[in-house]
């Protein structure tokens, strides 16, 4: 292992992407976390440093690992190209191989991600049992509007569910961070996910930020970054997931 991105923290090259630890300790609660479009970047590896710092051991997850290396020009396109279905399966093997580490044992895993990676936390939330919280950053939540939908229309076959129509088969609590001014994810859309959300019987919050846009939590892009939104956000998904993530045994503790 090498000194991770933050301060008493650990990262290792894994095959499934990169491991992060804290330095101090033998078992922590695990978390799966998702990069946007553009892969494991200096924007994920940030995350899953301050998540490490947090407390949490962290399976940065490389999507793209078994596609080769990837140009993308159109993240729409790029996104429209992932088979659902296969992602969730990554999603799951990435759960088991956390619980596979000594850092693991005996430990429940979320899930968490940003953009794309939000789309996938929510995707997750409905459809995986291999999770106990999932804490979703501005995903995209429709197949049939906007960049998700495409010159061609859906394809049913990668894309069969969208996270709306997924939502009310929500598994596991959830909080979900939007910007208000977020051009991708109108507000409409996240009163839709909110509605379908309601069916489910299943605890979740919706963090709705004013002022903030798309990727407001990207320190790597000033334009889209905003620190309140961000330290606001921040300072309410780390007291989720410890919470939600108690060992097995200490639920009630």
């Amino acid at each position: 292992m090498t000194t991770g991105e933050a301060q008493g923290t650990m990262m290792q090259a894994v095959e499934m992407g990169r491991f992060h630890r804290p330095v101090e300790g033998d078992v922590f609660p695990g978390v799966v976390l998702i990069h946007d479009v553009w892969g494991l970047s200096a924007h994920s590896l940030a995350l899953a440093g301050d998540l490490a710092s947090e407390g949490f051991a962290v399976l940065e997850i490389d999507l793209y690992r078994e596609l080769g290396p990837q140009r993308i020009e159109d993240p729409g396109e790029q996104i429209r190209s992932l088979s659902d279905p296969q992602v969730l399966a990554d999603l799951d093997a990435g759960a088991d191989w956390l619980a596979s580490q000594r850092s693991g044992r005996g430990q429940r895993i979320g899930v968490m991600g940003v953009c794309m990676g939000g789309t996938y936390t929510l995707l997750g939330a409905c459809r995986s049992d291999r999770f106990a919280a999932a804490a979703a950053f501005y995903g995209m939540l429709s197949y049939d509007a906007g960049m998700l939908l495409g010159p061609a229309g859906r394809d049913r076959e990668k894309k069969p569910a969208s996270p709306i129509e997924a939502a009310p088969d929500l598994r596991v609590p959830l909080l979900a961070s939007f910007g208000r001014e977020d051009g991708f994810v109108p507000d409409e859309a996240v009163d839709a996910l909110e509605a379908a959300l309601g069916t489910s019987g299943i605890p979740f919050e919706i963090d709705r930020y004013t002022g903030a846009g798309h990727a407001f939590l990207n320190k790597t892009r000033p334009e889209a970054f905003h620190a309140q939104a961000s330290a606001r956000a921040w300072a309410r998904i780390v007291p989720f997931l410890h919470r939600e993530l108690r060992p097995f045994g200490a639920r009630s503790a």
